[in-house]
């Protein structure tokens, strides 16, 4: 896998860039043919890449001085939770519509072909808290940026998006740096 340095990307040592870069493996025609897909469980499974990732997203809420990580569905989920116990503090996920009991909040957000909803718990977010959210992959923004939306609705402040790997030619980053307005957009890998 080939990675570019982003302008707005940490600078990670290059043994730990060159770990996780190694464990995300590419696999062609997937999920259809003419897509490239960049699959991280191969990184999830080496306890050591998953364990330096880890740091790295705990490191980034600290610096932060984020007071919840929010882990996009699915895979921020994988990645912000061992963060934030990491971080020493609470994890809040985001998740599709319908998948959470209770009062929610909910925001629609235009796909491609179509629209979905994205949902928190009400009560799951309050003014004063600090957000980093996190996901695994900043493709063309839409999830991102509709998670900034939905959060801020709660009275909490974003201060920041981590992502472990950037699809730059999808371009993203315009949609979601807008919608973070000021706050950082931090992908570990780009490509």
């Amino acid at each position: 896998m080939s990675t570019t340095d982003s302008s707005a990307a940490p600078l990670l040592p290059a043994d730990v860039r060159d770990l996780l870069a190694d464990r995300i493996h590419d696999v062609p025609d997937y999920p259809k043919p003419g897509v490239m897909f960049k699959d991280i469980t191969p990184l999830l499974a080496d306890a050591e890449a998953f364990g330096a990732l880890t740091e790295v997203l705990a490191g980034i809420a600290g610096r932060l001085r984020a007071t919840k990580i929010v882990g996009l569905e699915a895979r921020g989920f994988i990645l912000g939770a061992p963060a934030a116990v990491r971080a020493g503090i609470g994890f809040v996920p985001v998740r599709k519509s319908g998948k959470l009991p209770g009062a929610t909040l909910s925001q629609a957000y235009d796909l491609e072909y179509g629209s979905a909803q994205i949902e928190v718990h009400a009560a799951g977010l309050a003014e004063g808290d600090r957000v980093l959210v996190i996901d695994d992959v900043l493709a063309t923004g839409g999830t991102a940026e509709a998670s900034v939306q939905l959060l801020r609705r709660t009275g909490a402040e974003v201060v920041g998006l981590a992502v472990l790997l950037e699809l730059g030619f999808l371009g993203g980053r315009d949609r979601v740096e807008r919608a973070l307005a000021g706050a950082p957009l931090e992908a570990l890998l780009a490509v």
